[in-house]
């Protein structure tokens, strides 16, 4: 699993015996592979750009089953059903067309396939559209998937703001990743009524684990995310013009940026520009 970060909205009391410094909680999930080793190139950032982040890590390692194997339920495995609730449709609408109204972005765009899939891709494209009529500012347009994927590659500027179901994401996502790095670089975020969860896209990565090789910008993005998620904008810019110099320098860059530097020279970097 790869690592994750937390913001339980509930928990942003200030730590005790820090008067007003408005600290907040953040539960940290290292993960396996080299999650342990971006995670804490995450935190020695956090630290250098004094972010008020008291970390709650946590551990979720897989337990066996009673099979002897480790893996997912049984039973997740068993249902060949994709579930969609217009409870649910609505509330991601609404949150497309909110986003692009506070980020001044000018058009939603709904992807979908409810061509072929017409009970549950159906669903959800009736509700992104009953949405759209409560935001005529925002221009609206709906296409299918595979019309999406090919635009994105040969011009990726027809699209603004996109809005689908959760498969056609994580397909969308991975692909769009290619485009601007890989996986190393992408930030994802996941926003629920309670709280939110940030994660970087990619996987465990266990071949170059415990290596000093992996690259940790796809989770200081994600932990970037979810500082301008909890309003922590002047750290989060702090932090993210600092990641993009050392990119954009290119003297401290990880392997799979086509450099030869370490995670923790990398790391280590970014410190020296906060």
């Amino acid at each position: 699993m790869a690592a994750r970060l937390i913001q339980k909205i509930v928990n942003t009391a200030p730590v005790a015996g820090r008067a007003s410094s408005g600290t907040r909680k953040v539960t940290l999930i290292p993960g396996d592979g080299i999650g342990p080793e971006i995670s804490a190139a995450v935190q020695k950032i956090f630290t250098a750009a004094n972010v008020p982040i008291e970390w709650e890590a946590v551990d979720v390692t897989p337990v066996r089953g009673p099979d002897g194997k480790f893996g997912i339920p049984q039973a997740a495995i068993d249902s060949s059903i994709k579930l969609i609730t217009e409870e649910a449709s609505k509330r991601v609408a609404e949150y497309a067309f909110t986003y692009a109204k506070n980020n001044n972005r000018k058009k939603v765009t709904v992807v979908h396939k409810a061509n072929i899939m017409r009970m549950s891709d159906g669903l959800f494209l009736r509700c992104v559209r009953e949405m759209a009529e409560n935001f005529p500012q925002i221009q609206f347009e709906e296409r299918y998937l595979d019309t999406v994927c090919l635009n994105m590659v040969q011009d990726p500027k027809k699209y603004d703001v996109l809005v689908m179901p959760n498969l056609y994401g994580d397909i969308l996502s991975d692909m769009c990743a290619g485009l601007v790095g890989g996986l190393g670089l992408t930030p994802s975020g996941n926003m629920g009524l309670n709280g939110a969860l940030f994660e970087s896209v990619h996987g465990t990565a266990p071949d170059i684990a415990g290596k000093d090789l992996a690259n940790p910008t796809a989770l200081l993005l994600s932990a970037v995310m979810m500082l301008k998620h909890m309003e922590l904008n002047t750290h989060a810019d702090k932090i993210q013009n600092a990641c993009f110099e050392v990119i954009k320098e290119g003297k401290y860059l990880t392997g799979d940026l086509g450099g030869k530097a370490k995670c923790s020279e990398f790391t280590n970097e970014i410190c020296a520009k906060l």
